[in-house]
């Protein structure tokens, strides 16, 4: 069954604060409603630090 999370920073992207809806199940991301996966400021983002630690702690 997928759960459902939701973060909230600031998007470089779009250059202001949002909240970010995550669908996952298990460590396997279903959805997100941002380009996680391919921006590329993934690794300086704390959205995208904060959904790789969801994953990282569902997975085990």
């Amino acid at each position: 069954m997928s759960q459902e999370a939701f973060f909230s920073g600031y998007c470089r992207v779009q250059d202001q604060s949002r909240m970010v809806a995550v669908e996952y199940e298990g460590s396997e991301l279903l959805d997100a409603d941002c380009c996680y996966g391919s921006c590329v400021y993934q690794n300086e983002c704390q959205i995208g630090k904060a959904i790789d630690g969801l994953l990282e702690h569902r997975g085990g």
